[in-house]
């Protein structure tokens, strides 16, 4: 009785509960062989692997397959060579794949990302989000991350694919040279560009991003307690007017409570004034001393240039614009001769002489003058 049961065991399907496996080893026994009697069940955001020899065979989608159709396993029929098909026990190994998304995993920078901005100068900026991976190959998956394990979780492979994620981010901010402060604006361009840079990298393990989501973008707290500071000097430098009289009428509030009566009122009201006029003094003081900024900042702006795409002004050592990404990096000079660059206003080429602000007649090759519309010799239009 225990040969027959092994005999013709009846369903092969994915038999884990845990909801973090990727892969799962169909278990094969020794005793235990799978006959034509046999039914494969391969469930939605599932695939299934037959290897045979060492070598992948045949890859099933969502469904439900009997063992004895031929019609079900062109290439694993053809592989071992059957005289008879599944008479024969099939005792190679059964892979099933999960091809749904693992979502909520988290990545974050370690070491904070250093950058240059026009404001503060060098920064740094640490970051943190979420992302979402799938099984987009499953045969790259196989070949390149799973071998021959027999259980591979997303345990295996989290810190791995954090790593990459981050390193590509940092590179990301670091080249698009956005302002520390513009970062929160350009949060789903900036996941965005990752996502792109990442699919090539991950393609080659078979796995798909299908989300990042970039949570938050942070300045050192040192930093950012000074931008505060900046921030409270902007409120009370417009509204000094006010603050000055709220502070003469709780002198004034103070005195009234004084047992001394008005002459102690008096004194609360000129204290009150002095201090006003102190720090209506202070404030002077330090709104001239903000004012050096807006000098950088025009030194900056003749330093820049116009983005001929969105007409935003960038800096001249931009490869991109900060703005729409546009391409900065005018395009280099080329000889047609030799097809040498050449600088922009060269005349003639430094590796062969050619001349290289030659125009000639796309019919007949005559070198024609500047602004010709047509071809001396042959009449050919030049547009």
């Amino acid at each position: 009785m225990g040969f027959l049961k092994n005999q013709f065991r009846k369903v092969i399907q994915w038999e884990s509960d845990n909801v973090n496996d990727i892969i799962y080893k169909y278990p094969l026994e020794r005793k235990e062989e799978i006959m034509r009697k046999s039914t494969l069940v391969v469930r939605e955001g599932q695939k299934a692997l037959f290897i045979q020899e060492g070598k992948l065979a045949d890859v099933f989608g969502p469904g439900t397959y009997q063992l004895n159709d031929i019609r079900n396993f062109p290439l694993l029929t053809q592989l071992y060579n059957w005289k008879y098909l599944w008479e024969s026990p099939y005792t190679g190994d059964v892979y099933f794949i999960s091809t749904k998304q693992f979502l909520n995993m988290k990545w974050g920078t370690s070491n904070p990302v250093m950058m240059r901005d026009k404001d503060y100068g060098v920064v740094r900026v640490r970051g943190f989000g979420v992302y979402s991976f799938a099984v987009g190959t499953p045969t790259n998956a196989l070949r390149e991350l799973i071998g021959s394990m027999s259980s591979f979780t997303v345990r295996n492979v989290d810190e791995y694919f954090k790593k990459i994620i981050t390193s590509t981010l940092s590179n990301v901010i670091a080249e698009s040279k956005i302002p520390a402060l513009d970062l929160a604006m350009h949060y789903d361009d900036l996941a965005q560009m990752a996502k792109e840079k990442l699919a090539d990298e991950f393609e080659k393990i078979g796995i798909e991003i299908k989300a990042l989501v970039i949570e938050n973008l942070s300045l050192p707290e040192d930093v950012e307690k000074m931008l505060d500071k900046r921030t409270n000097v902007g409120v009370m430098k417009g509204a000094m007017r006010e603050y000055t009289q709220m502070q003469s009428v709780e002198a004034m509030q103070s005195a009234a409570e004084n047992p001394s009566g008005m002459g102690g009122m008096g004194v609360g009201m000129g204290a009150g004034v002095a201090m006003g006029r102190m720090f209506a003094d202070t404030m002077s003081t330090i709104s001239n001393s903000i004012e050096e900024p807006q000098v950088e900042e025009k030194v900056l702006y003749d330093d820049s240039v116009e983005c001929p795409n969105c007409h935003a002004m960038v800096a001249k050592m931009s490869k991109f614009c900060p703005e729409c990404g546009n391409n900065m990096t005018p395009p280099k000079k080329l000889c047609p001769s030799c097809g040498a660059e050449v600088g922009a206003k060269s005349k003639f080429c430094p590796e062969c002489g050619a001349r290289v602000d030659e125009v000639k007649c796309k019919e007949c090759g005559r070198v024609l003058k500047p602004n010709q519309k047509f071809c001396p010799d042959c009449g050919t239009p030049q547009k």
